[in-house]
């Protein structure tokens, strides 16, 4: 049910992928970036509508776009907060990033879903917590509801949140 990888997100075939989005869902760097560039306009245009209908996305939230060129049927954008020390809610916003995007991806019927490591780039997360809570937060969803999702593959694109997931999902399995 949990696999973890390493490599490229946006050349994966599941139901959805998760972009570590930012506020104005018009793409960035990072993760970000690269879903938006392989992803083409679709998604941009459907990122557009969204903010013209709600002005974004805030942090810890979630929304649903088509996957455009890519090979999944949906992109789930979710915004990751900043790190500031821990003294911001940090860990609640992060902790609803992985909620709201698998209720999402639940009430759109994904069955399979890739999960990239939210805020642990420029949003400069500490990896090992953030990582602590994506494990913590998608298992007890799954384990915690009747899901649909069948399939999570959380994707590291760099060695160091490869070896935290690694050393995670050890610990709990």
């Amino acid at each position: 049910m949990i696999q973890l990888i390493q490599g490229d997100i946006t050349t994966l075939e599941v139901d959805a992928i998760v972009n570590a989005a930012n506020t104005s869902l018009l793409g960035g760097g990072g993760v970000d970036g690269a879903i938006h560039k392989a992803g083409g306009k679709a998604i941009l245009e459907d990122c557009m509508k969204i903010r013209n209908q709600r002005g974004g996305c805030g942090v810890g939230e979630a929304v649903i776009t088509t996957g455009g060129n890519l090979k999944c049927r949906y992109v789930i954008h979710t915004v990751g907060p900043v790190w500031n020390g821990g003294t911001h809610n940090e860990e609640d916003k992060l902790r609803n990033c992985y909620k709201n995007l698998l209720i999402l991806a639940d009430a759109n019927g994904v069955t399979s879903i890739a999960i990239p490591n939210i805020s642990t780039g420029i949003y400069n997360y500490p990896k090992d917590l953030a990582c602590r809570i994506a494990v913590d937060e998608v298992t007890k969803y799954l384990l915690g509801k009747k899901s649909k999702i069948n399939k999570v593959l959380f994707v590291c694109f760099d060695e160091v949140n490869y070896e935290n997931y690694m050393i995670e999902l050890r610990r709990l399995f």
